[in-house]
């Protein structure tokens, strides 16, 4: 049996996460707690096979606690479940020792499956963060435009332009970038519109159009896209 330690101040989702691993007999939850202290603790005390964690914790990054899963229990493989795909928070905990990173959108199904790779020697990544690190790392590499020939230089200047204009064509209204700041804080349908004063269906169309503007199809992408771009703010 493998056992998780949770390492998660959201209540919604530190339940959630323990409720999807307690319906798998092959996962024990050995502790689920709220802040990175306590997460540190648990990981002397309860030596866990699997540390699921987020990043945003009240008092330390959850990349201070993966840093002290890799020093002091170096078995214990390292999942971070977060709302934040950008390159700083990917590559810091690839960095401090993480083998998996999902985005907190991800189903019960990519959830316990990205859980088994983790364990079977994978490194689960969700599809959009992998896009984009694939993409910048081919930019690393790529040959640069002064030695391509002419036709592939004009190619290359044509799709930065492309891109450039892209990103900065999109724009939100207010109500758009509250609702997804919302959904950034892991707030449902309901939530929202009670908060905004306008019914969920009123939201549900809000996000429609939030996710035709970004080209995305899921809560954990729209964010995404919305952070890179400059466009909100969860920090």
């Amino acid at each position: 049996m493998t056992r998780v330690l949770i390492v998660e101040d959201d209540v919604a989702f530190r339940r959630r996460y323990a409720a999807i691993l307690a319906r798998d007999p092959a996962f024990e939850v050995v502790a689920s707690v709220g802040t990175g202290g306590e997460g540190m603790a648990m990981l002397e005390l309860r030596k866990p096979d699997v540390l699921l964690v987020d990043l945003g914790l009240p008092d330390i990054s959850g990349i201070s606690v993966i840093q002290h899963a890799t020093k002091t229990l170096p078995t214990c493989e390292s999942m971070v479940v977060t709302v934040f795909g950008d390159e700083e928070h990917v590559l810091a905990s690839i960095e401090a020792g993480a083998s998996g990173y999902l985005l907190k959108d991800a189903s019960e199904e990519n959830f316990l499956e990205g859980i088994r790779e983790l364990i079977a020697g994978g490194s689960p990544i969700s599809p959009i963060i992998a896009r984009r690190l694939l993409k910048r790392f081919h930019a690393d590499i790529d040959v640069p435009p002064s030695i391509l020939p002419l036709e592939r230089r004009a190619g290359v200047a044509e799709t930065e332009a492309d891109a450039a204009v892209g990103d900065s064509e999109i724009a939100l209204s207010s109500r758009e970038r509250e609702i997804l700041l919302l959904a950034s804080k892991g707030f449902n349908y309901p939530e929202m519109g009670k908060l905004m004063g306008i019914s969920p269906h009123t939201v549900t169309s809000h996000v429609k159009k939030i996710y035709r503007k970004l080209a995305v199809h899921s809560r954990g992408e729209a964010v995404f896209e919305a952070n890179r771009m400059g466009l909100i703010r969860t920090l």
